[in-house]
């Protein structure tokens, strides 16, 4: 039997996705377990190498199925199977990558011999290069470009640009270097002090990232599919922007809170965070030098604000 719409279904999301239409889904979001060992209530993120991969293929198999023709499918995934994953979409299932956006995120994962983790890949992928969905004109995708805010330059297009991989050592001596217009974003991760954390899931996306995925990948009444249901961001942004949604979760304990998430969600409700990467996590400012009593301390705290890595 179809799975209902506008639904968070408890269970496994490659049965699930088995009983939805063929060719039926817009937009597939998935933000899938990274086998990176996190502990999950129902879910083993320890499995051997070639059996993840299994997996991964067999429910990126059913996104494929389900897509439509001009259908979007998008991807999160870790440094650890990124290259894989985007080998198994392309050379295995037929996908067409059409970016890889790398998301930067402020209060990154402290490593102990490593440097700090503070990213993840989002790949873009198309069943059809050249038939898709891709909102070029959404003035909430858009954003000013150089020649608009810098130069001032008549010849810009007042609709702005669309958002472009750059190292940056310290990005508070740069301001301008993660605007949104570029293929490398800057949003702080969802840190346990924001007041968009739901506090039953560790992995939470943005809502912002959600909504410029959502935006420029569907339109309004497009059926957006989460596979791992997990926190409900997906479903909660596809449900504020006026688009129908379908979720599969594991956990009964996740997929009762996301859903409860989701129908606390109005359409039309504004997305939390802010729409301005260099203003969703402050910095905080330095002490002035005169006040050598406390520099010590306050350059450790200006050292670690949200903002600064």
């Amino acid at each position: 039997m179809q799975p209902a719409i506008d639904t968070i279904h408890e269970g496994d999301c490659i049965a699930g996705m088995s009983a939805l239409d063929p060719e039926s889904v817009d937009l597939v979001f998935a933000d899938p377990p990274f086998n990176i060992g996190y502990d999950y209530d129902e879910y083993d993120d320890r499995k051997a190498r070639e059996e993840y991969l299994a997996w991964s293929r067999n429910w990126m198999a059913e996104v494929w199925r389900v897509l439509k023709p001009t259908g979007t499918f998008w991807l999160a995934i870790g440094d650890e199977y990124a290259a894989e994953l985007k080998l198994l979409a392309q050379h295995e299932l037929g996908f067409v990558c059409r970016s890889w956006v790398v998301w930067y995120y402020t209060f990154g994962v402290h490593c102990v011999r490593k440097f700090a983790r503070s990213h993840a890949h989002l790949f873009h992928f198309v069943k059809d290069a050249k038939d898709f969905t891709f909102n070029i004109d959404d003035p909430n995708v858009r954003v000013p470009s150089a020649r608009q805010l810098v130069y001032a330059d008549a010849r810009a297009n007042p609709k702005g640009r669309l958002p472009d991989d750059t190292w940056i050592l310290r990005p508070q001596d740069i301001p301008t270097a993660f605007d949104p217009d570029g293929d490398t974003w800057y949003y702080a991760r969802v840190a346990g002090t924001f007041k968009e954390r739901r506090g039953f899931h560790g992995c939470q996306m943005p809502e912002q990232i959600l909504g410029r995925i959502i935006r420029v990948s569907s339109n309004p009444g497009d059926l957006v599919l989460d596979p791992f249901t997990g926190s409900g961001t997906t479903l909660t942004v596809a449900k504020k922007l006026g688009r129908q949604w379908v979720g599969f979760e594991l956990s009964k304990e996740y997929a009762q809170q996301s859903g409860e998430r989701v129908r606390r969600a109005g359409v039309g409700d504004p997305l939390d965070g802010s729409p301005n990467p260099l203003l969703s996590a402050p910095a905080t400012p330095h002490a002035p030098p005169d006040r050598k009593r406390n520099g010590r301390r306050n350059a450790a705290r200006a050292d670690s604000a949200p903002g600064l890595f």
